[in-house]
């Protein structure tokens, strides 16, 4: 384990004042990636939560709206690149902060490999229209390498490359939702509006699924030294970014139950549920278009976990809990080169290694996204508790503020108790005892970089310190941004 801290000030920066609102918000539309939940996830959703599927979303996105109110504590006052990792610092201290950047360096590998494995079965569908047959393996790497060059050269390309992939993807899905759900008059559905049918704790194994498909608003924070305008930006990107995913999940999941009502096959049974709705209503033309669509949406989806991954690593690495080359920037193109190339590595590593194991693509998307989630859940426990100590530091804690955090910590124990109780079948049962394990092991590895640096731990606060210094609001400032 490295222990020499990199002072704010030393070596190349990343590219300051390069991102507008768009281009950030971009970045979170694309790992949230409402293009993989109109593919993929609305069956499993169903499967779960039934006519609960809709509800299961609105009860998520709200939920993590007050997340996200608590984040915004802290990036309505200062940012840098990293900023869940640093801020979860500025409000528990380094070794909280370490311990929730470690889970976030797993919710965005693992994310990005279901980015790369959604990909890969949309390729080799439209491959396969087309006669031609490449190993999977290949399409994994072909995404990997792609996503890792896009990444190294420059996050303006990358930012503004997902937001028109997922932008033409997303019009054509809303076109389909608009026939299926006028084509024949009013859409009342009246099983879903009267949640008919239901199952016991149904909602919350739904709300389990919803936090797959919602998270990576939060990542609009890791772009921090970026950014232009970071303490307006940031904040708005983060809300705006679920607000809308929130509404289109909404939107997308009623539409997709109502659409397949008196269908011959359920909706959890189709794997390919868009090019089905499309057959149903008579636009078959769509389903190239999806297809294509949701793979540029998949690559995208693996970018922005690429970039943001290592928007996690770099800061760590300038902290010296990680090797210090992870911490440099490229002199050229001022990205952080040597993160993204150990993100690309692992995403591919990994995938290719399940996928040898088991060879089922839509299954290892499905772990993959619910690996990644436990990180994220577990990011936002650390971000809620810390954001009432970082007000109590700042001298601005309100009665308000501590509630907020409070019931943001309930709302969050329903997708928590939900991921084991009731048992889900094996082997997802055993996926929330092996992110325990990860977890334990980072934790152990920064308890013990406490007790033998002190003194590297004090650095890391200080240079955290410092570093948010940089982008620090005035008090009355940062009230007034919303």
């Amino acid at each position: 384990m490295a222990t020499n801290v990199m002072p704010a000030q030393d070596g190349p920066r990343l590219r300051a004042n390069c991102l507008n609102f768009w281009e950030v918000w971009a970045q979170a539309i694309a790992l949230i990636s409402p293009t993989m939940t109109a593919a993929l996830i609305v069956p499993v959703m169903f499967g779960s939560a039934g006519e609960e599927s809709w509800l299961a979303y609105l009860f998520g996105t709200v939920m993590l709206l007050f997340v996200a109110f608590n984040l915004n504590h802290f990036a309505r006052r200062s940012t840098s690149a990293g900023s869940m990792y640093a801020y979860t610092s500025r409000g528990l201290g380094p070794t909280a902060g370490g311990i929730a950047g470690w889970c976030l360096i797993w919710a965005y590998l693992f994310i990005g490999i279901a980015g790369l494995t959604g990909f890969t079965n949309f390729a080799s569908i439209l491959l396969g229209l087309m006669h031609v047959h490449v190993p999977l393996t290949l399409l994994f790497a072909a995404c990997a390498l792609a996503a890792w060059y896009i990444s190294i050269k420059d996050i303006q390309v990358s930012t503004i490359l997902m937001l028109v992939l997922e932008g033409v993807s997303v019009a054509l899905i809303l076109a389909l939702t608009f026939i299926v759900l006028f084509k024949h008059g009013a859409p009342v559905d009246h099983a879903q509006l009267t949640l008919s049918g239901t199952k016991p704790f149904s909602l919350g194994l739904g709300v389990v699924i919803a936090i797959f498909s919602l998270v990576g608003f939060e990542c609009a924070t890791a772009f921090g030294e970026e950014t232009k305008n970071p303490l307006k930006t940031i904040p708005r990107a983060v809300i705006w970014s679920l607000l809308a995913t929130g509404i289109f999940f909404i939107l997308v999941s009623y539409m997709e139950v109502y659409g397949v009502r008196g269908y011959k096959m359920t909706l959890d049974q189709l794997t390919a549920p868009l090019n089905t709705l499309a057959d149903l209503n008579g636009v078959g033309w769509l389903k190239a278009p999806i297809s294509l669509g949701a793979m540029a949406s998949f690559f995208s989806l693996a970018l922005s976990c690429m970039n943001a991954g290592a928007r996690i690593l770099y800061p760590m690495g300038r902290h010296g809990v990680f090797h210090a080359s992870v911490g440099r920037s490229h002199d050229k193109y001022q990205t952080p080169h040597v993160a993204v190339t150990v993100m690309a590595v692992l995403m591919f590593a990994i995938v290719a290694t399940i996928y040898g194991f088991h060879g089922s693509v839509l299954d290892v998307f499905s772990w993959a996204g619910t690996f990644g989630a436990f990180g994220f859940l577990f990011s936002y426990f650390f971000i809620t508790v810390a954001a009432p100590f970082y007000l109590k530091k700042e001298g601005t804690l309100t009665a308000g503020n501590i509630a907020l955090s409070v019931v943001t910590l309930i709302l969050l124990l329903v997708p928590a108790v939900g991921s084991v109780y009731p048992v889900p079948p094996a082997p997802i049962n055993y996926f929330p005892y092996i992110f325990l394990a990860y977890f334990l092991t980072g934790a152990a590895w920064f308890l013990t970089l406490r007790m033998r640096s002190p003194q590297t731990v004090i650095e890391i606060e200080r240079d955290i310190e410092e570093t948010h210094a940089r982008f620090t609001a005035p008090s009355e400032e940062a009230m007034a941004v919303s």
